[in-house]
Order: structure tokens, then C-alpha cells, then sequence
């Protein structure tokens, strides 16, 4: 399934035509696309395919279609704190982009069925909290991925605010479904050959599920983390002030004189003449000034530079033991 958008260049051209055919809606949807790049979810010989809006399959690894998971994420109505179910997690790349919006303090767990996706899905993990510019930039909802068949799950597990399942889920089971859910929860699925599913369970009674506690270290860091942010953005308020640019410098804009041309009609005849223009002369100079000035309004073409992570700028500078600060930038490379 897929192509419903054109093709991009790169990760962002792809959500740009995601958001103008109106898949991606909501603001947290889009930070959580623009901060994953699709092409690192796929095998290297591969990576070409990545920004078509296509699925892609290989051996038992599976990625639905941009498009698709679009939807999903939409559909799913995800706010920070929430308890998020994944079944067939595949590669982990959408249950990633969940635990963007999640936050710190939610859930985030995926059923696959095929032991070598689990651990692709883990490896990939990984890679994106090692090295992607963008996780510092959130505070992140670590998904925990398992091997299992998601229609054995026992009945006495903790039930979800939110559930995905990307298999076609036959009639028969959609009760099934319906019990891994919260009262007031979203389940959100392809129910035989229908569309996309989605219903809200506000009916029925509910066990309490049991709370996910974190460590005491997990606390401080998150605590931690979430002081220095702050600090770095008063820094940078009190530095910017206001943030008003002065406003440039008006520069006049050269007109360009043309020649004029003038047509005489003297006894049905037609003479064509020009009447001179006393700048003439200087029309060479005037265009010579106005490339100039071009030139000068145009800036010359230089590299951006590479975005500073100021947060891990922040904790290396601290005064704390090197295996802090790395727990602290949870062992990034960069």
C-alpha cells in the first residue's frame, strides 16, 4: 500500500508532502516524523526506496507506507504519559516516533513475532539513541520490544491507553483486541478488509493495571536533564532579549532607463526613428552599478553550520566524574 504523495528528495521533503496531502494534521506528529529520518530503518542497499510514500519488505522485516503510518499516528491521539501497545513492532521505527511524543513517564511496549525483527528493531534503537542529532531534543519513551504471538498474550497483562496492530486482525478476534484496552483508551487497527479501524472503549469494567515504577537513578537523570534544559533555554532568552532583528537598512533601488522608440506617420508613410534619451550614454554604467549592487544584496553561498547540541555541551562542562555525565547523555557518541 501506498503511494498517496510524491516522492522526496530526503526525510523532510517527504513529511512536507505528507502535511500538504493532510496525513500529517497535528504539530506533535510532525516533530516526531521530522526527528526520525525513514532511510536508517532500512538495509543500506535499500536506502534509495526510503522517501517514497511505498512499503517496503524484506525477508521478514516490514515497513508500512509513510502514508500509512501517518494515519496511524494521527488516529492514535497520542499525548505525553500514555501507555502505548504495538503489536507486530516490525523494525520499532513507529513505535520509536510514539515514544517521542510519550515523554519520560509513559509506556511503550512492542510484540513481534519473528525473533530476527526483534532484534533488528533493537539494534536500530540503538543507532537512534547514539547518534541522532534529534533525541536530545525530546525526552524520550524507550520502547521495550519482546518475541511473542500478540494473540497469546496472557489475559492477565496490564491493559493500554492506546493499541496498534498493523496485521489484519480477522472478526473473530476483535473482542481480543478490544480487552488489551483502557476504558476511554484508542485501539487502532485493520479489521479484515476494511480501512483502518479505530474505536474508543468507554463501556465496560477494567482491572487497574500495575504502575510501571523506575529506578531512583532513571528519576534523577530525567530530573536532571530536564533542570539543564531549562537553564538553557533562560540562557538563551536572556542573550537574544526580546528577539527582535534591527530592521536593515533600506537600500534604494535602481531604476533601469530604457531606450525610447517613436514611429512617424507623414503622408501614409512610416518612419521609425528613436528619440534620444540624455542617459543614454550612461546606460552602460547604470547596468554595470545595478549588477553590483546585486551582487551585494546577494550573500555568497556558504555551508550551514552543523547544529550545536547545547545540552550535551551543558553536562560535559559539569563538574561530575566522566561515567555520570555519559549516563547522563546515555552513553551518546555525539
Amino acid at each position: 500500500m501506498g503511494g498517496a504523495v510524491s516522492a522526496g528528495e530526503d526525510n523532510d521533503e517527504l513529511i512536507d508532502n505528507l502535511k500538504e496531502a493532510q496525513y500529517i494534521r497535528t504539530e506533535l506528529v510532525e516533530q516526531a516524523f521530522r526527528a526520525i529520518d525513514r532511510a536508517d530503518y532500512y538495509l543500506e542497499e535499500f536506502k534509495e526506496n526510503a522517501y517514497k510514500d511505498l512499503a517496503w519488505k524484506h525477508g521478514n522485516i516490514h515497513l508500512s507506507a509513510p502514508c500509512i503510518y501517518s494515519e496511524v499516528m494521527e488516529a492514535l491521539d497520542l499525548q505525553p504519559g500514555l501507555s502505548f501497545l504495538n503489536l507486530g513492532s516490525g523494525t520499532g521505527y513507529l513505535s520509536s516516533m510514539v515514544g517521542l511524543i510519550l515523554g519520560p513517564f509513559g509506556v511503550n511496549h512492542g510484540v513481534e513475532l519473528h525473533s530476527d525483527v526483534t532484534e533488528y528493531a533493537k539494534q536500530k534503537l540503538d543507532f537512534f539513541i547514539r547518534t541522532s542529532e534529534s533525541f536530545d531534543k525530546f525526552d524520550f519513551c524507550e520502547p521495550s520490544f519482546v518475541t511473542g504471538n500478540c494473540l497469546e498474550i496472557s489475559p492477565d497483562c496490564a491493559q493500554y491507553d492506546r493499541v496498534y496492530c498493523g496485521a489484519g486482525v480477522q472478526k473473530e478476534h476483535e473482542e481480543y483486541m478490544k480487552n488489551l484496552l483502557k476504558v476511554g483508551g484508542v485501539l487502532v487497527m485493520p479489521l479484515e478488509e476494511k480501512a483502518l479501524w479505530w474505536c474508543h472503549s468507554d463501556s465496560r469494567l477494567c482491572t487497574v493495571a500495575p504502575v510501571a515504577v523506575r529506578s531512583l537513578q532513571d528519576l534523577a537523570r530525567i530530573a536532571i536533564r530536564g533542570t539543564i534544559k531549562k537553564v538553557i533555554h533562560q540562557e538563551t532568552v536572556s542573550k537574544n532579549g526580546n528577539g527582535l532583528k534591527n530592521t536593515p537598512r533600506f537600500k534604494r533601488r535602481r531604476v533601469r532607463r530604457r531606450r525610447m522608440e517613436t514611429i512617424v506617420f507623414l503622408d501614409k508613410e512610416v518612419f521609425a526613428s528613436r528619440i534620444s534619451n540624455p542617459s543614454d550614454d550612461n546606460s552602460c554604467e547604470d547596468l554595470e552599478e545595478e549588477r553590483r549592487e546585486e551582487e551585494e544584496r546577494t550573500p555568497p553561498e556558504t555551508k550551514p553550520d552543523p547544529p550545536v547540541n547545547f545540552l550535551r555541551q551543558k553536562v560535559l562542562s559539569l563538574p561530575l566524574p566522566d561515567p555520570l555525565k555519559y549516563y547522563l547523555l546515555y552513553y551518546r557518541e555525539k
